[in-house]
């Protein structure tokens, strides 16, 4: 699977392959950046299989910089996939993503399926 652009109800969407470059560094959201203006879209869809190692291990900096990036960028940004290990290890972690789904631009969802139901709520 590739890369590709979609509507979810009113909304353009990026989805990203599961398999590419890892977002492992904050230089690393510039391709995701000039991927989501290529194709006019306003949410990033990155599958979990595309975070680097350290991504969710919030001490490291590198989510917090990433999400800011693409926050000043105007883009919103789904993390899909199942991250429930991660969580179970850091209470830092499911506080972080609690409050990001509360936001309106930073998501963490478990499928493309609870995006759009909460892309087709927020609209």
């Amino acid at each position: 699977m590739e890369d590709h652009s979609t509507t979810l109800g009113e909304t353009r969407v990026l989805v990203f392959s599961p398999h590419g470059p890892l977002l492992a560094a904050e230089s690393d959201a510039n391709d995701f950046i000039s991927a989501a203006w290529s194709h006019e879209a306003e949410w990033l869809v990155i599958p979990t299989a595309r975070l680097g190692p350290d991504f969710l291990r919030l001490s490291t900096r590198i989510a917090g910089l990433v999400i800011q990036k693409f926050v000043n960028y105007r883009l919103n940004v789904a993390i899909v996939g199942d991250i429930s290990t991660e969580i179970a290890g850091s209470d830092a972690l499911r506080d972080f993503v609690h409050e990001s789904n509360l936001g309106p631009s930073v998501w963490f969802v478990p499928d493309l399926a609870a995006l759009e139901r909460g892309l087709a709520v927020r609209a």
